[in-house]
């Protein structure tokens, strides 16, 4: 469904990303993590071209980011995103919120947008909260909007970018019983978090990036279960987010 190969990029002389080669299968849930400044949000970014790559190409369900061909917003629309900071439009009310999009980008008509709209912010377990406004909702319930609002797309993967990191510790949990779910649903998810806990339960493989490079590209079980075999830098990072 995803598939990036030999992508590198640079911010002027910096080096970001060197030689990322990996693939995603269709229902697999990968976790991307590493050391802050790893270059994980920015592989993730590249998927969608939300940053541009200077080597290498992305495609995702065969299409490619790179060719100049492609057209970029059609294949955005079908590629939901999740950021770290909500996102959503603060003067729109959560039901305008969930289809603004559909009627702009899949030129959806009104009545069908709220429909398909209200169905996924009940799949997430707001629609009580559907005349509100982003500001009178925690912070959880407003991640919960976003991902209903990139839900109503009718993505075929979702790219989750530190869903969590911007949120008060007790309402992370809220946010990735919904991971959970659509992870169990099937979805294709490419997921950058600290959320181990998240990873071990419902992840397929875990990308460790170090540097701009991906280090380890394992199950699992082998990343979590043999430390041991890990690279010194993932064993590093395991060592110190394990023993707590």
């Amino acid at each position: 469904m995803i598939k990036i190969d030999n992508v590198s990029k640079w911010y002027g002389s910096f080096q970001v990303l060197t030689d990322c080669t990996t693939a995603i299968q269709k229902g697999e849930v990968v976790v991307v993590c590493g050391p802050s400044g790893s270059g994980k949000s920015t592989l993730i970014k590249t998927v969608n071209a939300l940053e541009p790559i200077q080597k290498g190409d992305v495609k995702i369900d065969g299409i490619s980011i790179t060719d100049s061909k492609t057209d970029l917003p059609k294949l955005r629309s079908r590629v939901g995103m999740v950021f770290q900071h909500f996102e959503l439009f603060p003067h729109l009310s959560v039901t305008e919120n969930l289809t603004l999009a559909q009627i702009k980008v899949l030129n959806r008509g009104k009545d069908e947008a709220i429909q398909r709209g209200l169905k996924m912010l009940e799949r997430v377990g707001l629609i009580a909260h559907k005349d509100k406004y982003p500001g009178q909702l925690s912070g959880g319930q407003q991640q919960r909007v976003a991902i209903a609002r990139a839900l109503s797309m009718d993505p075929i993967v979702m790219l989750f970018d530190e869903p969590t990191s911007a949120l008060d510790p007790e309402m992370v949990g809220e946010v990735l019983d919904v991971m959970v779910k659509l992870a169990q649903e099937g979805m294709t998810m490419m997921v950058v978090t600290h959320e181990m806990g998240f990873a071990k339960r419902v992840s397929n493989r875990v990308i460790f990036m170090d540097a701009g490079k991906i280090v380890e590209d394992t199950t699992k079980e082998e990343f979590f279960g043999n430390p041991t075999a890990r690279a010194p830098r993932a064993q590093e990072f395991l060592s110190k987010i394990l023993q707590h």
